[in-house]
């Protein structure tokens, strides 16, 4: 897969009603522009505009049937996008970062802990009881 087929993917994949469109024919493939604008809050042209640049993306693809044109889901150029670009992240070594994001971490949470702890004691009267009752 060529960096610009990688591009157009991500491109095509950043728009959230291109993703409905997709996710529409992961349910129910073969589709019609009629039915696949069921129930979107956009108008028909501008779904007709979301097919296209999933069609450039080769997301979708398109077929004749008498009258009808059908769109097909193509999920190869998303795996091969998986396959080969993503899954060089998988390289980086999660539990190596664990303690370093955790250590980071912990004085944030002990900031956003403290106030509300205090707070509750000073403000609650049976809190400050219980408390010296210990």
């Amino acid at each position: 897969m060529s960096m610009s087929d990688r591009d157009a993917v991500f491109t095509a994949l950043a728009d959230e009603y291109r993703r409905l469109l997709l996710e529409r024919l992961r349910r129910t493939n073969g589709q019609t522009l009629s039915r696949l604008c069921d129930g979107l809050p956009i108008s028909r042209q501008a779904v007709t505009k979301h097919l296209v640049a999933l069609e450039a993306a080769s997301l979708v693809l398109s077929q004749k049937r008498g009258r009808e044109k059908l769109h097909f889901l193509n999920p190869v150029p998303i795996h091969a996008v998986a396959m080969r670009w993503l899954r060089q992240f998988d390289a980086v070594r999660l539990e190596a970062l664990v303690p370093e994001i955790e250590a980071s971490l912990e004085p944030e949470m002990d900031r956003g802990r403290e106030p509300e702890m205090e707070q509750s004691r000073d403000d609650d009267p049976d809190s400050a009881r219980s408390v010296s009752g210990l």
